[in-house]
């Protein structure tokens, strides 16, 4: 039995941050019912290219919604809003990502919602909220990483400022939201009261500031891009050339950089009056940096590694190809077979969680509407994206 076998979630969800979040709910046994509407032919990302698989679908839509089910339902048509409600009465749950002025507007809300389900909690993600001066104002990950200062932090520092690879925001609002949820329907279980749940992309965004937003609330300090992807006050925490490639160190704590002095070869580096401290270190961080430079390039990347992996925190610098052909990846099992009706073998990036040594298995998200007949008892209406 998975842990949350027996909750109940709606989620009119679509793209990123609330799919991601259920993902992990239907991964640990959560019914998670996708209400799609027919005005747009279901979530977005189903039709997110390069890689479509059939019609509805998509190699990118499957990442985010796994072990989920698929209704089609119109919630501005009447009948459609009536099966809905239905729904609402055996679950637990109702998610959005909607616009903030939308869940009022479609009566998603509790104080809508409370009268088929006193216990229902509603989970509100939105750009910026559903009670402010933003309400109505769209938004997606990158544009808040833009304003909240992640940008103004990673890159290197003679560069335009630069966002974070992956939609991060997405992935931490989904998680941050799928939290709250989950303490609010334990709340709802014990009292059968439920409750509207909110946050948004721009708050957990700029929560992601954390230390370097304490820094500078209560000491002025106003941190920047380091050259070399380094720390904001250990040294030496930073990327280092090797000779076909690059290795990351992380010397936190006076111990470990001793142990990388001694290891190198260069126990000189401890009694160097520019190194022998932390904060000598971090102020001679150029210095340090050619030092550094100097000794790694003589030797691989996989060698290093091999030397030195047990000794400090470090790890090779990695793209893509290389970071999920790893055999260390492999040896944890996190990629598993995901099958697809189109592709037997799809393969995806298994649950991070495990439960008595086991992942959660996965299976690939319901076709657009295809849960119609068995939760509701009629077929799903004709999906309307593209039609005139």
């Amino acid at each position: 039995m998975k842990p949350l076998e027996g909750l109940r979630i709606l989620s009119l969800e679509h793209i990123g941050a609330a799919p991601y979040g259920t993902m992990f709910l239907a991964d640990l046994g959560a019914e998670v019912i996708k209400v799609e509407s027919p005005a747009t032919g279901g979530d977005l990302a189903r039709y997110t290219r390069p890689y479509p698989l059939g019609e509805a679908d998509s190699v990118y839509f499957q990442g985010f919604n796994t072990n989920k089910r698929s209704v089609m339902l119109d919630l501005k048509d009447a009948e459609g809003h009536a099966q809905f409600l239905q729904l609402v009465k055996t679950a637990d749950a109702v998610v959005n990502n909607l616009r903030g002025d939308q869940p009022t507007k479609l009566g998603i809300d509790y104080p809508t919602l409370k009268s088929a389900n006193p216990a229902i909690v509603c989970a509100h993600i939105s750009a910026f909220g559903r009670d402010n001066s933003r309400a109505s104002r769209p938004g997606y990950d990158f544009v808040i990483q833009a304003e909240t200062g992640l940008m103004s932090l990673t890159g290197e520092p003679d560069k335009p400022p630069s966002r974070i690879g992956p939609s991060m925001v997405d992935f931490m609002t989904g998680m941050v939201a799928m939290t709250g949820l989950l303490a609010c329907v334990m709340r709802a279980k014990q009292t059968g009261i439920g409750c509207d749940l909110d946050t948004s992309l721009f708050e957990v965004g700029l929560h992601q500031l954390n230390y370097s937003a304490s820094w500078h609330l209560n000491e002025g300090m106003v941190p920047t891009r380091l050259a070399r992807s380094a720390h904001f006050s250990s040294s030496p925490v930073q990327t280092c050339r090797a000779a076909d490639g690059w290795v990351y160190v992380m010397c936190m704590n006076d111990k470990f950089w001793e142990a990388l002095a001694d290891a190198v070869g260069r126990p000189d580096w401890k009694n160097d009056p520019r190194f022998h401290t932390n904060d000598q270190r971090f102020a001679n961080r150029t210095d340090l940096t050619e030092e550094l430079d100097g000794v790694f390039s003589t030797d691989t990347v996989h060698n290093w590694i091999e030397r030195l992996g047990k000794i400090v925190p470090m790890a090779p610098v990695y793209d893509i190809v290389q970071a999920l052909a790893n055999p260390f990846v492999a040896e944890i099992g996190m990629i598993g077979n995901v099958p697809h009706p189109l592709r037997p073998d799809f393969r995806m990036l298994s649950n991070p969680l495990r439960i008595d040594g086991e992942r959660p298995a996965q299976v690939s998200c319901s076709a657009l509407g295809a849960d119609n007949e068995a939760l509701l008892g009629t077929p799903a209406p004709r999906s309307r994206r593209g039609a005139k």
